[in-house]
């Protein structure tokens, strides 16, 4: 018989309490991917009880997070572990909610196209105090792990300049990848052909 060890790793992280859809997907981006990137987990449980999507109404849910939020939250979970995410549905409270962000998820999880988020989410100012939180958050986590920064210039900004930043950082930083490996490579044919190249003898005294 095979022994298998199993390594498990828990992150509680309280979702920020704003009861819209932005928070949430920043809290993903800011808080929760670098994380889970740096951890390189093998396989990703989702533990999938939608009480935050809207129509699960106060105390049970009240955060309004639209079923395509799920979606796209799902799309960037399955850069983890090669696509090894399972989603395990439970919980719940109001079945059409439920219907409408499960299938949200699952379109995710094959690769199918998913809809755009509404521009009037990307272009919303999320809560301050909410936005305070998530700041207070990556202060903290910062100091655990290298791959999380606090984000001061993000307070305050619309997702969609959120998501202009980081694909401007993104690129910046490829750009200089490419770069250096650009220089590397120069410096190498040089060296190349310098070896190749005949010294030239010097004249006898």
């Amino acid at each position: 018989m095979k022994a298998e060890c199993f390594l498990v790793y828990s992150k509680q992280y309280p979702c920020p309490s704003s009861p819209y859809p932005p928070i949430q997907y920043s809290s993903g981006m800011t808080v929760i991917m670098p994380i889970a990137n740096e951890f390189d987990p093998d396989i990703v449980l989702v533990s999938a009880g939608f009480d935050a999507v809207e129509g699960h109404d106060a105390p049970l849910g009240g955060y309004k997070v639209t079923a395509k939020c799920f979606g796209h939250l799902t799309k960037q979970l399955l850069k983890l572990a090669a696509g090894r995410v399972v989603l395990a549905l439970e919980g719940g409270h109001d079945l059409t909610a439920i219907c409408d962000a499960s299938e949200a998820c699952v379109n995710a999880l094959l690769g199918n196209e998913l809809e755009p988020l509404p521009e009037d989410m990307l272009h919303q100012t999320p809560n301050m105090n909410a936005m305070a939180s998530l700041q207070k958050a990556t202060e903290i986590q910062s100091k655990y792990w290298k791959s999380v920064k606090p984000y001061p210039v993000l307070v305050g900004c619309a997702l969609a300049e959120t998501q202009k930043q980081e694909r401007e950082e993104t690129e910046t930083v490829s750009a200089m990848a490419s770069l250096s490996v650009d220089v590397e490579q120069s410096f190498a044919q040089e060296d190349s052909r310098a070896a190749g190249e005949p010294m030239e003898e010097e004249p006898a005294l």
